[in-house]
């Protein structure tokens, strides 16, 4: 009786990394970031893990190349909706504000992972500056200091504790918007306006933030007039709003 001849092993299937990247998030949007491992992602492409560490050298690395996708979606959204606008820089702000909340409110998984995850210090956010999302931004703040007088708070209501930092922050976003190509007197930039820009989005991040994860103190049916209303608030205080 002759032996018994080994099956043949199929091939393993063929597989991108925008094929892992595509599982991965469909992983987190559905089950949450605990249930996104490489070994998980392996399992739904047919594949065994350690083929992924062509890709990824962990599991982290595979988190900020997904950081880095929602962040370029989110300003791909934002771009496309403000070309539309008029050459105005608070109707594009503010037109950016809300297009942020729409996003995050359409995409609550991917915010999370940009937006809600811990920070890793004032090196990774100044470099942000540098990423699709950030050079949105940038180009806005640009637009409005060139071509609004703002209305900004005294140097003397700025806390003395916070001065320190608010020279360096300022320091450093002038570096950025000059090199993000934004034109406009480097005076129109100072403590005042750096102090305003931080409050504006301390303001705007807590909203959308609380909205996302429903944790407004009270439940609310049309949250989106609260969110409005305080967008009117800020334009009201920066001056970019009359009435």
């Amino acid at each position: 009786m002759g032996q018994t001849q080994p099956k043949p092993r199929g091939r393993a299937p063929v597989v991108t990394d925008a094929d892992i990247r595509r599982v991965a998030r469909a992983l987190l949007v559905e089950h949450g970031p605990d249930a996104l491992s490489l070994r998980a992602i392996a399992r739904d492409l047919g594949i065994t893990a350690p083929a992924l560490y062509r890709y990824y050298k962990s599991r982290d690395d595979l988190l900020e190349s997904l950081r880095l996708e929602f962040c370029a979606d989110l300003a791909d959204e934002l771009t496309a909706e403000i070309a539309t606008l008029p050459d105005d820089g608070a109707v594009q702000f503010f037109a950016i504000c809300r297009g942020f909340r729409r996003w995050a409110l359409a995409h609550t998984a991917e915010y999370a992972l940009v937006f809600a995850s811990p920070g890793a210090g004032r090196t990774a956010l100044m470099r942000r500056f540098d990423e699709p999302f950030g050079r949105v931004f940038l180009a806005a703040a640009g637009r409005l200091l060139a071509t609004y007088d703002i209305v900004t708070p005294s140097t003397d209501v700025i806390p003395g504790e916070l001065r320190e930092d608010l020279v360096l922050f300022q320091t450093e976003l002038l570096a950025a918007l000059s090199e993000a190509g934004q034109k406009f007197p480097a005076e129109k930039l100072d403590l005042g306006v750096t102090y305003l820009m931080i409050q504006i989005w301390a303001r705007l991040y807590g909203h959308v933030t609380l909205e996302v994860f429903g944790n407004y103190p009270i439940p609310l049916s049309s949250p989106e007039f609260l969110f409005d209303a305080m967008l009117t608030d800020l334009g009201r205080t920066a001056g970019l709003v009359s009435g």
